[in-house]
């Protein structure tokens, strides 16, 4: 690691979610492919409360989530609550759905995020004389059939919390990162990844792991993922997410 990387890396440990990863709208698009949902028909009272026990982990974690995603929660309460109120129609037609308001937004940023990966997807003049990251050699080198997908941070977070609910039920007190130093383990990380080239995530872990060591981990992996040193992909058929080496 260089001597900014380790720097980065010092004192209170709080992850900014602004400096990697995207917004309250990715949340939202994240638990309506979670669960299988209509974009056109979303179960409010259910995204509602999904949203909100995912800021409760993020706030957990010790990551620092923007202003969006607190504005998206009022607004999915608001929502709520008028679905809740007795339908009225108007003398002039039906009173438009109260879901319109994040459904519309919704429309247009899966829209524009489409557009951006197409783009995104568009040979580059010159791309072929800059150093390619290693992980693309090493996805490469993967079985043809093997797809795989770049990953955010809320399937990260449902990893994590496969992880902690195979935990016994003593094991389960506050989270801390008191005891494991988040430096340390980043540099551990770093050495495996040198070795190996790859790991999955649970291969990260210890057979036993303590809540402590599991959430410094996680939090090891934000701040590398922000130090641009690691990539996550998620095999789209076994979910299995793997981390690589950049």
């Amino acid at each position: 690691m260089t001597e900014q990387q380790e720097a980065a890396t010092d004192g209170p440990y709080r992850v900014k979610l602004s400096d990697i990863f995207e917004g309250p709208m990715d949340l939202l698009v994240h638990l309506i492919k979670k669960n299988e949902i209509n974009i056109y028909d979303i179960p409010i009272a259910l995204i509602t409360e999904q949203y909100l026990q995912y800021l409760e982990w993020l706030k957990a974690l010790s990551v620092e989530y923007a202003a969006e995603f607190v504005v998206m929660a009022s607004t999915l309460a608001q929502i709520k609550s008028r679905m809740l109120l007795p339908a009225h129609a108007e003398e002039e037609g039906e009173e438009e759905d109260p879901r319109q308001a994040i459904v519309r937004p919704l429309i247009e940023y899966l829209r524009l995020k489409s557009a951006a990966e197409q783009l995104a997807e568009r040979p580059l003049l010159g791309e072929n004389t800059f150093t390619r990251p290693t992980s693309s050699a090493a996805l490469a080198a993967a079985p043809a059939d093997d797809e795989v997908i770049k990953i955010g941070l809320f399937e990260l977070i449902d990893a994590f919390q496969r992880i902690l609910s195979g935990l016994p039920d003593e094991a389960r007190i506050e989270f801390t990162a008191d005891t494991i130093s988040v430096k340390e383990r980043i540099s551990q990380i770093a050495d495996m990844l040198e070795a190996r080239g790859s790991l999955t995530f649970f291969e990260l872990f210890p057979e036993n792991p303590t809540r402590s060591e599991i959430v410094v981990t996680f939090l090891a992996i934000l701040e590398m993922v922000k130090l641009a040193l690691i990539r996550l992909v998620q095999h789209v058929n076994s979910g299995i997410i793997r981390i690589f080496y950049q």
